[in-house]
């Protein structure tokens, strides 16, 4: 047998070199890439939160998302954390009309968090979009992303807000999704895409709103740890 040419080896090992690059060239771009630009931020933050976290020792991929079926482990949650926006009664109004737009994170059988929506048919809020759900509307309004107090500062409502999104996009009648918050909670949910509309008109005694929007555009790109 002929002893290779020293040559020709180091020729093959370049090619064979360059064989990944001709990969990336033939196979189309992974869809993330084509995503617009305020999800990649989202992303961003997702894992920003997600490394901060592992750091604390917390368990995330363990964590389960999934929609919210009864008001038993929301009622829990307000009796221990005694904080969220909506009475239990709204809740349970919302959970009966509409539960396939909502989401709770659940560790360890746990209800940690949660988001809670309805269907809206106008351009801007108003009261009524505060009780009513209109089957026939393309909005989602946000009505509430509430964290257990002992699980805050861990990155958990920018990661259910992400996942929440992304489920919206399995709905193909939903365009977009639209919340209400106070001016200090701005900043935070601009971090997950969302922009501002401006004022609402809707007050609640001496408090005053901002009225904000996400764009939902095409498939979901990820729907692990989601039961629904």
């Amino acid at each position: 047998m002929e002893a290779p040419i020293p040559g020709l080896v180091r020729e093959k090992g370049r090619v064979l070199g360059m064989l990944p690059w001709l990969f990336r060239l033939l196979l189309p771009p992974h869809p993330m890439l084509r995503a617009p630009p305020s999800l990649l931020l989202s992303r961003r933050d997702v894992r920003s939160a997600r490394t901060t976290a592992e750091r604390k020792g917390l368990k995330l991929e363990a964590a389960r998302s999934t929609c919210l079926r009864s008001d038993g482990g929301i009622r829990a949650f307000i009796s221990v954390s005694g904080e969220c926006p909506l009475h239990l009664d709204e809740v349970r109004h919302f959970l009966t009309l509409c539960p396939e737009l909502s989401l709770g994170w659940f560790e360890e059988g746990r209800l940690v968090a949660f988001i809670i929506g309805s269907l809206w048919d106008q351009e801007r809020l108003t009261m009524d979009a505060l009780t009513l759900h209109k089957p026939h509307g393309t909005t989602v309004h946000i009505h509430v992303l509430a964290v257990h107090r002992t699980f805050r500062q861990q990155g958990k409502g920018s990661i259910l807000m992400w996942r929440y999104l992304q489920y919206l996009r399995c709905h193909p009648y939903v365009r977009r999704a639209v919340l209400m918050c106070e001016d200090f909670l701005v900043p935070f949910y601009q971090k997950s895409g969302f922009k501002v509309l401006g004022p609402t008109e809707i007050t609640v005694g001496p408090l005053s709103f901002t009225e904000m929007f996400y764009p939902i555009r095409g498939h979901a790109f990820m729907r692990r740890n989601s039961g629904c």
